[in-house]
């Protein structure tokens, strides 16, 4: 699309299929929280936004959008700040680590990335995973070379949906955020968007995110990530 020369994507239900990789990471946290009580790990996993009737994540809930602070705040509302920011030098490790591992890329994610990349997009991901569980995620994937940068919550004083990440893109890649588009699968992603001037703001069914949901905030819906080289080539 004419006037577009870098792309950001979110990563989890964007780029990574969200319920195939995160429901048994968080598990582990929500028993870590219920010190292994079973049901009272289900109730935390609920409170952040998991349908077991459904086996999914609800959209746009903490655990589908916001950040390990989000989910530490609601899941340990007595804690103090000490113990919170212990409780998330844990949390982090484990999205990290075991949600690099668990990663499933989307169906023809990978390619749609390869195709872009190679026609000369500078491309970026905005999430609100730690940094490190970024880039750990993209080597995982294969992918990490076509990435010009990685940005996680941690890596700005505020993460989406303020507009700081797509800023912070555009002062790397020393372009206007009018020549970013923007992809993802969450409102908050695209409210960022919207906040940060962004030239192209994408929606994509693929993670939590619905139509409904998502249409107000979007210039386009796609079905994923794999529609949009053919997208852009329009012109």
């Amino acid at each position: 699309m004419r006037g577009i020369k870098a792309i950001l994507f979110d990563k989890d239900g964007t780029l990574v299929d969200f319920q195939k990789t995160w429901f048994a990471v968080g598990d582990v946290m929500a028993l870590r929280a219920a010190d292994g009580d079973r049901d009272k790990a289900n109730a935390l996993l609920e409170l952040a936004g998991y349908d077991f009737a459904n086996q999914c994540f609800k959209a746009d809930s903490v655990f589908a959008a916001g950040t390990n602070a989000e989910v530490i705040a609601l899941w340990y509302p007595e804690a103090d700040d000490a113990e919170r920011q212990t409780i998330l030098a844990g949390f982090n490790v484990i999205t990290a680590e075991q949600g690099a591992a668990a990663s499933v890329a989307l169906p023809g994610s990978k390619d749609a990335i390869a195709t872009l990349h190679g026609s000369g997009f500078r491309l970026g991901v905005a999430t609100n995973d730690s940094t490190s569980g970024a880039e750990k995620t993209l080597l995982a994937l294969g992918i990490a070379q076509m990435f010009d940068a990685a940005y996680g919550y941690d890596a700005v004083a505020n993460p989406k949906p303020a507009p700081d990440v797509l800023h912070a893109f555009a002062d790397f890649t020393r372009l206007k955020p009018s020549e970013i588009a923007m992809v993802g699968d969450n409102r908050h992603d695209l409210e960022m968007a919207r906040a940060g001037g962004a030239g192209l703001v994408v929606g994509v069914l693929s993670g939590t995110g619905t139509r409904e949901t998502l249409a107000p905030m979007a210039d386009v819906i796609l079905d994923s990530v794999a529609d949009l080289p053919a997208f852009l080539s329009r012109g």
